[in-house]
């Protein structure tokens, strides 16, 4: 967000999970991701990918082009989110995240 490290987005066989860094929240400046993404301590849990960020995922030729490239299928929403998504337009990107990275 704003180029600071907001929070972690994860993905397994139960779904998705967002949750800010405690760092993150206790930024004077702090701001959601999303009005749908509030500040809070707790994680966000889904069956399906949460609609903000499944909305910084292209659609259309742009979408058909990311999934010829990388050979990803459209179904595959985190995937392309991670490949698609590295400078979005406005405050947020993806980056991917090292497993180390995570205790930082």
């Amino acid at each position: 967000m704003h180029s600071d490290w907001a929070g972690i987005l994860k993905e397994d066989e139960e779904g998705y999970y967002f949750q800010y860094r405690d760092v993150y929240l206790k930024k004077e400046d702090a701001e959601p991701v999303s009005l749908t993404l509030p500040l809070q301590e707790k994680p966000f849990q889904d069956k399906v990918l949460f609609p903000f960020f499944d909305g910084l995922i292209p659609e259309g030729w742009l979408l058909n082009i990311a999934e010829r490239n990388w050979k990803l299928s459209a179904r595959d929403r985190m995937g392309l989110l991670l490949k698609t998504c590295h400078d979005c337009i406005g405050a947020v990107s993806i980056e991917p995240m090292e497993e180390e990275k995570e205790d930082e």
